[in-house]
């Protein structure tokens, strides 16, 4: 008491079993009120009436809980249990949490991203008043920075008191064959770590065919509803089976464990930002929750861990923690309602950039923030709903309807997907029409009265089909979908990826649709995504994000334009237009380089290199592509100036014309040799070899027979007919007696 007192903050780390959940918050209540965070309601329920059960008060008066939609206080209440949104929420009501003395933040281990904001909240406030205590406490955590994060606060240590424990491997055997092999030596509750709802559900339908089990089976999860946690926690004579997810290594205690099978894996929520999909992973558990589960089974007297993975295993030390993997929209709401700016809020740990620009895309687009970031008024109802904001989008766009309200509840608790059922517009609108679970159901009617405090508005009473899934289409604006293919069940999302959807949709002819449950593919990340709750988007409601004007030259060399009106990634129309003359001639000049210089083009850089000028090719095809939409329309020669097209006709002519009328083609060589290949009858009469260029170089003649073969090469056409035609013609005369000689 003293150390909290002196310096106000301080980091607590206990082993489990240590008892510093249900001692430490009490002890410091007598100063004044106690907030004590908890990551799940389940546990914040738990923990009251545990305290409650030592201190011998009263739940609801000296010790109550304050949880999403329920609270048990009164103004006697000292100790508050609370889950961690709360503080969020009483920290943008009230910036320094007047009518608190202490916060107490327990279980920071798990790093929630409800935790990491709560304890940046609590800092804030911590900072402004001189007289509010904060106290973060754990069994396992980094204490060094969380107490460096309260300027070096002092850290507590307090030793466990786990009894012996017993830790065996046994890889590759089933949860059920290790219960079962188990059950014999237990001689209290069995609590088996299992990755989710649906694998305890599996496993419990399975003990229970199994003959002889004698034991009761309790599923703990969070989908359950109070009623049903509580059955998992109650003490009971003999052995129970607890089937459990990792809400029991440390959130709550469930009493009289001496036995864990721990198949060490567990579900972690990831979301990516590029894709807007979420996914729920099943992947191994750090070392640090290996050790807390295997703690559970050393509480009250010797224990027995089974471990389902094999002893040579390397697990990871610590958690990834929550704010580094999950959509921040919420998140970033909450701070920016703090008229906080998330690029320079005091984070404990601040999230990627990329995620919180995702975030503020996001809220942009559901219209909580403006083009400069500011929150809006609608903004602020939506962070004071207590819903994701793409909930409080549907509840608002919809007018509060009770349809809305049950759809935002049943997306809220993730743990529901409808079957399939007969085709339908609405997937959502079908799995509400019919009864929700209890707890759903009473969520449904506190989101309903929240809506009506918030907004200041009387929710409708009745909305129509095409109204909600307006609605839906308005809380999920970056889900549009759009089929491939008119009865396939290939889709294209507006992020630009490939997804399908899964075969309980009941959305079956819809060109465009939102897919508001989508996750990645099961196969990885690579694989498409499922779609497993679609709503069907009239076309009309859909209006272009951008339009761009998209240049193209195909094989044919010809540029073609179209322009597209986007939504996002996806095109919605496109059609064909007059291309931009500056793109076109980029496309043509790429096109051309990429090909190289045809025969046409290296016959002129060749007479150039002769006539001692140089242009490069690349510099003339720049050049001589200005205005043109294809490529047979680019002529290098028209890129020459006046100039140097006037030297290169008197110094490398392209042709010559000889005696008898004919026009032959010069080619010019890497060499300096100009070379004219011709009949030897085209050259009669020709007695001086022309001379070109500037260092008068002789053209070398190729003089062929009727058959086209070479008969004789020469630079001295003179020296030829005086001397060599004399002796080629009779052998000439002889093989082509038909040509004159």
């Amino acid at each position: 008491m003293s150390l909290v007192d002196e310096r106000r903050a301080l980091v607590v780390t206990a082993a489990p079993g240590a008892g510093k959940t249900t001692r430490v918050p009490p002890a410091l209540a007598g100063q004044g009120p106690v907030l004590l965070l908890q990551p799940r309601r389940v546990a914040a329920r738990a923990i009251a009436r545990r305290i409650a059960d030592e201190r011998g008060w009263t739940v609801g008066r000296e010790v109550g809980w304050q949880i999403r939609g329920e609270r048990r206080t009164s103004a006697d209440t000292r100790v508050i249990v609370a889950t961690e949104g709360i503080l969020t929420a009483r920290g943008l009501q009230d910036p320094d949490l007047s009518d608190l003395r202490t916060v107490v933040i327990d279980e920071f281990h798990e790093r929630s991203v409800h935790a990491d904001l709560g304890l940046a909240f609590a800092r804030r406030a911590w900072r402004r008043r001189s007289d509010l205590r904060l106290v973060v406490m754990s069994a396992t955590i980094d204490a060094g920075r969380v107490a460096a994060f309260l300027d070096d606060s002092p850290i507590v240590e307090v030793p466990g008191r786990l009894h012996p424990l017993v830790v065996v491997h046994r890889p590759g055997v089933s949860p059920e064959q290790a219960i079962l092999d188990e059950r014999p030596r237990a001689n209290g509750a069995v609590l088996v770590f299992l990755p989710g709802a649906p694998e305890i559900r599996r496993v419990a339908e399975r003990l229970a065919a199994t003959p002889g089990l004698a034991a009761p089976i309790f599923p703990l999860h969070g989908g359950l509803d109070a009623d049903a946690q509580d059955a998992a926690l109650e003490p009971g004579a003999g052995v129970r089976i607890v089937l459990a997810t990792n809400l029991a290594e440390t959130t709550v205690t469930v009493p009289d464990v001496t036995t864990v099978v721990d198949t060490g894996l567990h579900k972690v929520a990831r979301y990516d930002p590029a894709r807007a999909i979420d996914s729920l992973d099943t992947e191994r558990i750090p070392a640090d929750s290996a050790d807390q589960r295997a703690g559970r089974a050393g509480r009250v007297r010797a224990g027995r861990v089974v471990r389902l993975w094999d002893s040579r295993d390397r697990l990871r030390p610590h958690r990834e923690p929550e704010i580094a993997r999950v959509d921040l929209a919420s998140t970033v709401l909450a701070v920016l309602a703090a008229r906080e700016d998330p690029a320079t809020f005091a984070w404990f740990e601040p999230p990627p950039a990329h995620a919180v620009e995702s975030a503020l895309a996001l809220l942009g687009r559901l219209g909580a923030v403006d083009a400069s970031g500011a929150l809006t008024p609608e903004g602020r109802d939506l962070q004071r709903l207590p819903l994701h904001p793409r909930l409080g989008r549907l509840l608002v766009a919809a007018g509060g309807a009770p349809t809305a309200a049950r759809a935002a509840a049943l997306l809220s608790e993730r743990h529901f997907v409808p079957p399939r059922h007969g085709a339908t517009a609405c997937d959502l609108l079908a799995a509400v029409d019919g009864a929700l679970p209890p707890h759903v159901a009473g969520t449904a009617r506190d989101i309903r009265a929240a809506f009506a405090v918030v907004t200041g508005r009387t929710p409708v009473e009745r909305l129509d089909e095409g109204a909600f899934r307006r609605a839906v289409f308005a809380a999920y604006p970056d889900r549009l979908a759009r089929r491939r293919e008119p009865a396939g069940d290939r889709l294209r999302l507006a992020s630009g990826t490939g997804a399908r959807l899964a075969r309980e949709s009941g959305v079956h002819d819809a060109e465009y649709l939102v897919a508001v449950d989508v996750t990645a593919g099961a196969a990885g990340p690579r694989a498409e995504a499922l779609v497993r709750l679609a709503t069907r988007v009239e076309p009309e409601w859909i209006a272009p994000t951008s339009s761009d004007l998209v240049h193209a030259i195909g094989e044919d060399g010809v540029v073609r334009a179209v322009r597209r009106d986007l939504y996002d990634a996806m095109t919605l129309h496109e059609h064909h237009v007059r291309p931009d003359p500056l793109e076109a001639s980029r496309l043509v000049a790429e096109a051309c380089l990429r090909r190289g210089p045809a025969d046409a083009d290296r016959a002129l850089l060749a007479r150039l290199a002769f006539a001692g000028t140089t242009m490069a090719f690349p510099d003339l095809v720049q050049r001589a592509s200005a205005g043109a939409e294809r490529l047979d329309d680019v002529r290098l020669e028209t890129a020459l100036p006046a100039d140097v097209r006037r030297r290169l006709d008197r110094d490398a002519p392209a042709t010559l014309k000889l005696p008898g009328g004919r026009v032959v083609r010069l080619d010019y060589q890497p060499d300096g040799r100009v070379i004219v290949r011709t009949r030897l009858q085209d050259v009669r009469g020709m007695t001086e070899t022309p001379r070109l260029g500037p260092k008068r170089t002789p053209v070398t003649f190729e003089l062929l027979a009727p058959n086209g073969r070479p008969v004789q090469v020469t630079t001295d056409l003179a020296s030829f007919w005086r001397r060599a035609y004399p002796e080629l013609r009779p052998a000439l005369a002889r093989r082509y007696p038909k040509h004159q000689w």
